[in-house]
């Protein structure tokens, strides 16, 4: 069996819930652990480089607003994927997976925001503009509050992955909006410094403590994401039995 097949085949068998349980209780510790190393380290080096010469220490909330920024988008990423699965696959933990990310996506979402409005005062000289990024990234922050309003208030879970799933896909659309529209259109928002095809044009005095708190962060989302399937894999089996026990009290009560 080649790595590539035996690969395939682990992620087939992590589609069994208990399976599943069982391999996030392995490397969860681990996770929170490299979790917690990336943040000490990333926050040291981000506190103790130099400032910019234009933005002073307030060029320090780049260190958190950007890979908060990242992780909203790569988050929905995720969360189209799993869609993917639940419609096309019937993959049992995709549903899962997508209710698991939603909370996640809508917090990172919030704090992209939200640090985006304290760099953008100092630096833009307002809280808020409504053009094209910021715009698209508030209807991201509505998208994800709105899946999370959908899961909670439909009782059949295959029924709320199914409509879930298609909302998924088709309000993936603005994912590529949210990461193109410093080029489309003339925003107040800098363009790409980063993710560029002819490399970072950000200093590496700047560029190495943002990668290692982009790799925080995404760590992060991924220790939380598994800690959450978890608890819904627990919710859902506890909520299974108590049906099935009230079933069983319903037969009894009438024989």
């Amino acid at each position: 069996m080649t790595d590539s097949s035996l690969a395939v085949t682990k992620i087939i068998d992590l589609a069994n819930p208990t399976r599943f349980l069982a391999f996030v209780a392995r490397v969860l510790p681990w996770f929170v652990g490299v979790t917690l190393l990336l943040f000490a380290v990333g926050l040291y080096l981000g506190f103790t480089s130099e400032t910019d010469y234009q933005q002073g220490d307030t060029v320090r909330i780049m260190y958190v607003h950007v890979p908060a920024a990242w992780l909203s988008m790569m988050c929905y990423s995720v969360m189209a994927i799993s869609a993917i699965g639940t419609l096309v696959w019937r993959h049992p933990l995709a549903d899962v997976s997508h209710k698991a990310a939603a909370p996640l996506g809508a917090a990172f979402t919030l704090i992209a925001l939200v640090t985006g409005s304290l760099w953008g005062k100092p630096m833009w000289g307002t809280w808020w503009v409504w053009d094209a990024r910021l715009t698209s990234v508030f209807v991201l922050f509505l998208m994800y509050l709105g899946l999370i309003a959908l899961n909670r208030s439909m009782d059949d879970p295959s029924k709320a992955a199914r409509v879930s799933a298609v909302l998924i896909l088709v309000g993936f659309v603005n994912i590529p909006i949210i990461k193109f529209s410093v080029d489309w259109w003339n925003t107040l928002h800098q363009p790409a410094s980063v993710m560029r095809l002819d490399g970072p044009t950000i200093h590496p005095e700047f560029l190495w403590p943002l990668l290692v708190m982009a790799l925080a962060f995404t760590l992060l989302f991924f220790t939380l994401h598994f800690m959450a399937m978890r608890n819904e894999i627990w919710r859902r089996r506890v909520g299974a039995q108590r049906r099935m026990a009230a079933r069983q009290a319903g037969r009894e009560h009438q024989s």
